[in-house]
């Protein structure tokens, strides 16, 4: 069994600021950090850490190279991520003191991801392995639907989340991890429902697929047919939330990879998550398998 990550990577530019900008505002910064991000790699850096056979494909720049050797330190196999001549995916992120963040992204190699590219990645992969997959690069249906003819599994996480979500072929889905405005959002709920509603909703509108929905500070649910369970998260010192649902998202397929029942990859998970929000920055702040296993 093979794991593909076919998503973003991203150059992370961060900035450390007292709170985040507001319209018209201008701030200072007490510090900048250039540092590796994409939620692909961010995913792909987790499950590696966590242990598994990760299979990178995406697109970079000439400028994204040191993305690579950080992924193949982790055990990422890249060999199907593509250098191009534009600029590597670039996201632009404010990290406040109490460390929330607000990210701006600008697509680059993430959005000039090809058909032709597309179907040399499926042909290496077979039925029984696992495609995980956001909503970051381009192309995103034709990437589910050839890992779904080739039988393999399909993991979604509909982040960002825009009109694009609603276009994809959410029926090939087998599982899909959702934060609560994306959650609330698939569901066509209004902002105050609560975590178990909109889950209860999701289950009901996509019954053939597993919803894993995490909430923050209250922990992580999961839903399918007449199943329910729920994490609390390890309450720590929070440094930076960036990467946390990623750390998540990967530890939990890892868990559940490894055959732990769906309550204990949720705990799991939810302790990974928490290790990462310790933590300052994107992939390197995931953390390894035995700090979590």
């Amino acid at each position: 069994m093979k794991i593909l990550v076919y998503g973003s990577l991203n150059i992370d530019v961060i900035f450390s600021v007292d709170h985040i900008a507001a319209p018209g505002e201008t701030i200072s910064s007490s510090s900048l950090t250039r540092s590796s991000g994409g939620k692909g790699a961010n995913q792909a850096a987790a499950l590696a850490k966590a242990g598994m056979p990760v299979y990178m494909a995406g697109k970079i720049g000439e400028d994204g190279k040191f993305l690579l050797e950080l992924l193949r330190s982790y055990g990422v196999n890249t060999d199907n991520v593509v250098c191009y001549e534009g600029a590597t995916g670039q996201a632009l992120i404010q990290v406040d003191k109490s460390g929330q963040n607000a990210i701006v992204l600008y697509g680059g190699g993430n959005s000039a991801v090809e058909l032709g590219e597309i179907a040399i990645v499926a042909a290496q992969f077979s039925a029984g392995d696992i495609l995980v997959v956001q909503n970051e690069i381009a192309h995103t249906k034709e990437i589910m639907k050839s890992a779904k003819q080739r039988g393999m599994k399909v993991y979604l996480n509909p982040s960002p989340y825009n009109d694009t979500i609603e276009k994809l072929p959410l029926e090939l889905v087998d599982v899909f991890f959702v934060n609560e405005l994306e959650a609330r959002a698939l569901a066509s709920l209004p902002p105050q429902t609560s975590p178990g509603m909109s889950l209860d909703a999701l289950v009901k509108r996509i019954p053939a697929a597993e919803i894993i929905l995490t909430a923050g500070t209250d922990g992580a649910y999961y839903g399918a047919p007449a199943i329910r369970a729920r994490a609390t998260i390890v309450e720590v010192p929070v440094v930076d939330t960036t990467a946390a649902g990623d750390t998540f998202t990967g530890y939990y397929i890892a868990s559940r990879v490894r055959n732990f029942p769906v309550q204990e990859a949720l705990n799991l998970a939810c302790k990974a998550a928490s290790i990462t929000v310790s933590r300052p920055g994107a992939m390197q702040s995931i953390p390894f398998k035995d700090e979590v296993f």
